[in-house]
């Protein structure tokens, strides 16, 4: 007979916030409920886009570049996230799911010491402020998939409260760019778990089985020669 401590716990999806000098994680984020569903969008840096050479993509140097990549592809993941204080009753949660919000909308802002400091130098008349570099940020999706991401999309939807007001739980719409070297300066830690998140892919491609030509239909090989 199974029992319920024999069952393997899910590994869950999160992200990490790391700071990119050291490597040392500053925040870890495990999501409450794994999302059902992952939207990923893939789009090749093609060097012979239409937008490369001339009207319509015509010319000897779109022929010369069709089958070029400037760089790795650009991906994008879409996902939905669940928060709900309810199916955790025997923690205490007197800000409701508050802190889980702000955590994940800290994300995208800046921190007010940092605003505070870029105030001060603007008022010190400082001509050029660099703009403010936020923390390395991964996410996971369990040990294959580890990768550089800046968050480009959070959208909130809070559907229940407390008597305080404070929402006990929301569904959460996260869109993410995945960081490649085309993103990231030489040497940048982000650059580093963007080619070792590539060499995983190789590695799995590797592992998949070939078909057979028998399979599409094609009789061999002189079929693909142009001579068939």
């Amino acid at each position: 007979m199974t029992r319920y401590a024999d069952i393997p716990k899910p590994i869950r999806s999160g992200i990490v916030v790391v700071n990119p000098e050291t490597g040392t994680p500053q925040r870890i984020i495990v999501l409450q409920f794994n999302p059902d569903t992952l939207e990923r969008s893939i789009a090749p840096q093609s060097a012979g886009d239409s937008s490369d050479g001339g009207a319509g993509g015509t010319g000897n140097g779109d022929r010369n570049e069709a089958l070029r990549l400037k760089g790795p592809a650009e991906e994008t993941w879409k996902f939905t996230a669940e928060i709900d204080a309810t199916d955790q009753l025997e923690i205490a949660a007197p800000d409701g799911i508050h802190p889980q919000l702000a955590t994940l909308e800290m994300l995208v802002q800046p921190t007010t010491a940092q605003l505070r400091a870029a105030s001060r130098l603007s008022q010190k008349g400082t001509i050029e402020i660099s703009p403010i570099e936020m923390p390395l940020t991964l996410f996971t999706w369990g040990s294959k998939r580890v990768m550089p991401v800046r968050l480009t999309e959070l959208s909130v939807n809070e559907s229940a409260f407390d008597v305080n007001l404070n929402p006990i739980r929301a569904s959460l719409s996260i869109g993410m760019k995945i960081l490649t070297v085309s993103d990231l300066p030489a040497g940048h830690r982000g650059a580093d778990l963007y080619m070792a998140h590539l060499a995983q892919k190789e590695r799995l491609a590797a592992a998949a089985r070939g078909g057979s030509l028998g399979a599409l239909g094609l009789p061999g090989a002189d079929v693909l020669s142009g001579r068939g």
